[in-house]
């Protein structure tokens, strides 16, 4: 059934922000159609599997990096990459590493709340810029990268934190890191299964956010349901199987 909540109502019709996260802006990036469907009209993609491995490691990496932001000291990878940082501390990360809260930011213009819950923080100690940092996890032969097509979703989440945190008036290097651990199969598991960790810099450019948050609105404000992409395997399923239906 559609939902019933949480549905977008033109600008002039509502008083409050409509909220927006981080992974409903990707969405949109991906489809505009499905992003309007879900927005509107309450009929969102079906769910994903739950990655809980990946969640446990992020959970771990955090309780880890938490441990060296206590001792003020850089954590072991920072020193083997050579990065002059420490863990930055300060009295709003829980609340911008919390799902369902996160940094968030209103855009007056349009009144649309957005928010991204960061996984961490680090502080670069020469120039006082302040670094975001996303973890990721897989399994996989070969060396992990950042270069894959379909990575430029990482690279859009990791620069939509940067915005966020800019316009909360921080001081964001446009360095990024993503801490990515790859899980062995080569070894024996005994009960545990070992990661390599590499550490990969990213230089985010957020350019692209001002003028997609214009197109969001005009989306959302229109009553004209947009095109759908042509690389969107939701929308050609429905397609085919309408039109094998119709063939029956």
């Amino acid at each position: 059934m559609a939902r019933k909540r949480n549905l977008y109502t033109n600008k002039s019709e509502r008083d409050k922000p409509f909220k927006l996260s981080r992974s409903k802006v990707d969405l949109f990036l991906d489809c505009p159609r499905c992003f309007y469907i879900d927005r509107k009209m309450g009929v969102g993609r079906p769910p994903s599997f739950p990655f809980n491995l990946n969640n446990a490691v992020d959970e771990l990496l955090k309780n880890e990096f938490d441990y060296y932001r206590t001792q003020k000291q850089p954590h072991p990878y920072m020193i083997e990459n050579n990065i002059n940082a420490i863990p930055y501390t300060h009295k709003l990360l829980d609340d911008w590493r919390a799902n369902f809260k996160g940094v968030t930011y209103l855009d007056s213009k349009s009144n649309l709340l957005f928010t991204g819950a960061i996984d961490d923080l680090w502080i670069d100690l020469d120039s006082n810029e302040l670094i975001v940092v996303d973890y990721k996890a897989t399994s996989k032969k070969d060396e992990v990268t950042i270069d894959e097509p379909w990575q430029i979703a990482y690279k859009r989440q990791i620069e939509f934190y940067q915005w966020l945190l800019r316009m909360n008036q921080e001081n964001i290097s446009n360095t990024a890191y993503f801490v990515y651990l790859n899980g062995k199969k080569d070894n024996l598991f005994e009960n545990k299964l070992d990661f390599v960790a590499k550490v990969l810099p990213y230089e985010g450019n957020t350019d692209w956010i001002p003028p997609v948050i214009t197109q969001i609105f005009d989306v959302l404000e229109s009553n004209v349901i947009p095109e759908s992409s042509i690389y969107c395997e939701y929308c050609i399923y429905v397609t085919e199987f309408s039109f094998f239906i119709a063939m029956d």
